[in-house]
């Protein structure tokens, strides 16, 4: 990892524990960029150490303090007299919720060192990634609607499921019963709706993906993956949520157009292969002991 100069106290460092062989993930930045960061799960331990260098002598200072969301003392006011490294350790620390960049809000977790001095604090914060995993039954109603205009337009439509993980699949099936107005075309739509604040309320929506039905796509289905989406979020400590739609839109040679819009619940599906252990030890809780046979 680079150091970055801070005035001409010390140059500050963190480094994680497990750098090496930790996973990393990318979220995207305020400016649309991706940037890729650790990646951590609620209840993970987060463990590494600050390296202070000096660029003199000597560095005079009030005290020097590592912050993940409470925080602690590193060392007592004095003054280093050489490079020092300090070790730190937040244990089983809760990250309830997903990291977050939207339209209007962003939900960021981060270490941050600080070494107080008389005139100005030198700090360096480190951006960590977190994602929270979900785990939904075997049971997962399909969702039915129908789409109607009297004498004119009578459409049934089903989806197969009514919650799916990022890397799912929407498949669903169409019945047209009555039909007397000519369709140009039918398109499967994905809404994303951000809300934030309380009164008043931001809202801000966004059209995250097309499915093209009646017109020529051969494609089997909507395959999530290839689209950034993020879990499902209600409610994010009162100060935000994000919820997604499906959108079915049929435009008829007039223009004009029907749709029909239903919320879906997307999470995040734990890696099979690479499942983190604070989740494991969740999951085996859960299950009921066996009994010893004879």
């Amino acid at each position: 990892m680079s150091f970055l100069g801070f005035g001409q106290g010390a140059d500050i460092d963190i480094v994680l524990d497990d750098a090496s062989t930790r996973k990393q993930a990318e979220i995207k930045t305020e400016d649309g960029r991706k940037e890729k960061l650790y990646l951590f799960y609620d209840g993970e331990s987060i463990t590494g150490k600050v390296n202070v260098t000096l660029k003199g002598k000597k560095l005079e200072h009030q005290g020097i303090r590592i912050e993940f969301v409470g925080q602690i003392e590193l060392a007592r006011p004095g003054e280093l007299t050489q490079s020092t490294s300090f070790p730190f350790e937040f244990m089983n620390v809760e990250k309830p919720y997903e990291s977050y960049t939207g339209a209007n809000v962003k939900l960021r977790y981060f270490l941050r060192v600080i070494i107080t001095k008389r005139l100005t604090d030198t700090t360096r914060e480190m951006d960590i990634l977190v994602h929270t995993l979900s785990q939904y039954p075997e049971t997962n109603s399909s969702i039915k609607m129908e789409v109607g205009i009297e004498d004119c337009l009578h459409i049934e439509f089903e989806y197969n499921k009514s919650k799916y993980h990022l890397k799912d699949v929407i498949v669903g099936k169409i019945y047209f019963l009555l039909v007397r107005i000519k369709i140009k075309h039918m398109e499967l739509a994905i809404i994303k709706r951000e809300t934030t604040g309380s009164v008043p309320i931001l809202s801000t929506r966004m059209n995250i993906a097309k499915y093209e039905i009646m017109d020529g796509c051969t494609s089997t289905g909507l395959f999530l993956s290839g689209y950034e989406l993020t879990p499902t979020m209600r409610d994010v400590n009162k100060k935000f949520s994000v919820r997604y739609y499906l959108n079915l839109v049929l435009v008829d040679e007039e223009e004009r157009r029907y749709f029909k819009q239903q919320e879906i619940t997307v999470w995040r599906k734990p890696d099979r292969a690479k499942k983190p252990v604070i989740f494991q030890q969740l999951e085996s809780r859960k299950q009921p002991e066996k009994e010893e046979g004879v």
